[in-house]
């Protein structure tokens, strides 16, 4: 049993699923073959490349291109799998189980210890892929298979404390035993903007438990699936255990709809929007089944007024601009005090025209594309209701004028704290800036919308630090102190409240 309890904490993590537009290109002009992607290359990606495995690679489902939101140019094609494909996969994992189950726990930490060096080993090339098939900027894709480098570190040592229990029995002679065994076969179904961290968290921690798995990643980011899966089963196929204990399953809805009704997987760890997750999770429940959700968050900062407004500044345009604004945890309402509201707007306009956009793959962007043209779209029609709500368009709004999914990353005032399209979630570089009166308002605004995933105060007095932390304080999942509402940390809980699943 893995328990995500209320901490205090930063973290990223990721989000909704969406499908890229598929384009008809010329077979000659795909990334791969290109000298400046050789990394491709290096991970063992080819131009049309299987994108099933359970042991062996398969696939014989709809062959997909892979498009770059950098530029919106093919990378390569992957052969998604049917639900034949799906069918093998699942029984090869759960023969792949008999086998793993027997290993002892620390020998199966020596397993992942060895997935961690092998993704040392890449860490360069994926991050690359990450940065080139996502959108998200070269720091953040390389950061991201660190973190799945981190969590195999931790997941060792966990090996060899998995612990139970010793209890008096009320018999003579007698005495109980609490022991943790696996569950078996579960269902890994991951989002767009982490392809790697999300699978990386569920994936060491079941193997040290004694688990195999089966994933499902994001449609419109299977060759990174395909590259992790790549460097995982050469390192089992070293160790001569059975490829099945990691299977992968490219494909569509179909799959996720059927992974999730499937009795064979007694778990379905599910990362996504929060309207998908609550059918996953529906489907789960009618089986009797045991999810783990990941889902929406509609995060906020609050500024107090004696806050550090450098390290606001500093804090909200990492929170809210980071990923292009497509992170679960990133900041989408700014509820500032009314004494500091019109120095934190014109300082956040003037840090937002220093924000270098571009290329994600090139060093110095701090700044990359939207995944998905209708990414695009959603963050089009949010503006245009934020307008007819009466928000003023403070900096940015417009789709830029150059190859790739490229928008302006946009503030947005004059908008009541509770206007829908401030209360909805959307997956794109806005944020609302609000004007409150006290931070007992403030806590209250943050706390009114339906998802609870992370949240953060700046203020340098105690007793709002303590108010905030209390049982009437935040009630997201994740509670900050003077840092953005997004982060990175392996070592603690992560999760979220209401909406945000759990």
């Amino acid at each position: 049993m893995f328990i995500v309890f209320r901490s205090i904490i930063k973290f990223i993590p990721s989000r909704v699923f969406l499908l890229r537009t598929m384009q008809k290109v010329n077979a000659s002009s795909y990334l791969i073959d290109e000298p400046k992607y050789a990394f491709l290359k290096e991970l063992g990606l080819e131009k049309k490349n299987h994108g099933v495995y359970h042991g062996s690679w398969a696939g014989s489902g709809e062959v997909v291109t892979s498009i770059s939101p950098t530029n919106n140019r093919p990378i390569a094609d992957v052969v998604q799998g049917n639900l034949n494909d799906y069918e093998s996969a699942v029984k090869a994992t759960q023969k792949a189980w008999d086998i793993w189950a027997d290993l002892p726990a620390p020998q199966r930490g020596e397993i992942v210890r060895q997935i961690g060096e092998a993704l040392r080993a890449k860490k360069a090339p994926l991050g690359k892929l990450v940065s080139l098939e996502m959108g998200k900027i070269l720091p953040e894709g390389e950061g991201e298979v660190q973190e799945y480098i981190d969590i195999c570190d931790y997941a060792v040592g966990l090996s060899r404390m998995i612990d139970g229990k010793v209890l008096p029995s009320e018999r003579p002679g007698h005495a109980l035993l609490e022991i943790w065994n696996p569950l078996g076969a579960i269902g890994i179904i991951t989002a767009f903007n982490f392809p790697v961290a999300v699978y990386g968290w569920n994936n060491a921690i079941a193997m040290i438990c004694g688990d195999v798995m089966v994933w499902k990643g994001a449609s419109t980011t299977m060759l990174t699936s395909v590259a992790v899966i790549k460097i995982i089963s050469s390192v089992l196929e070293r160790n001569k255990l059975p490829g099945a204990i990691c299977s992968l399953v490219c494909g569509g809805a179909d799959i996720g709809a059927i992974m999730a009704k499937d009795e064979r997987l007694p778990l379905i760890s599910f990362t996504g929007s929060t309207n998908v997750g609550l059918q996953v999770a529906m489907q789960v429940q009618n089986r009797f089944g045991r999810s783990l959700l990941e889902l929406g968050g509609n995060n906020a900062i609050i500024v107090a007024e004696d806050a550090d407004l450098n390290m606001v500044i500093q804090s909200a345009v990492f929170a809210c601009v980071g990923t292009a604004g497509q992170r679960c945890t990133t900041t989408r309402r700014l509820i500032v005090h009314e004494k500091v509201y019109s120095e934190v707007v014109d300082r956040l306009k003037k840090a937002y025209t220093k924000i270098r956009i571009g290329d994600p793959t090139e060093p110095g962007t701090l700044y990359g594309p939207m995944h998905t043209k209708r990414s695009i779209d959603d963050y089009l029609k949010a503006i245009e209701q934020a307008k007819q709500l009466g928000g003023v368009i403070e900096y940015g709004g417009k789709v830029l004028e150059m190859p790739g999914n490229y928008v302006e990353p946009t503030i947005i005032t004059g908008l009541a704290h509770d206007a829908e399209v401030v209360h909805r979630e959307t997956f794109a570089p806005i944020v609302y800036v609000l004007k409150t009166s006290s931070v007992d308002e403030a806590i209250k605004w943050n706390n009114e919308v339906k998802q609870g995933l992370s949240s953060s105060i700046f203020t340098q007095n105690l007793g709002n630090v303590f108010k905030w932390l209390g049982p009437k304080g935040s009630d997201c999942g994740i509670v900050n102190v003077n840092i953005p509402t997004s982060g990175a940390e392996i070592g603690g809980a992560f999760g979220g409240e209401k909406h945000t699943g759990g």
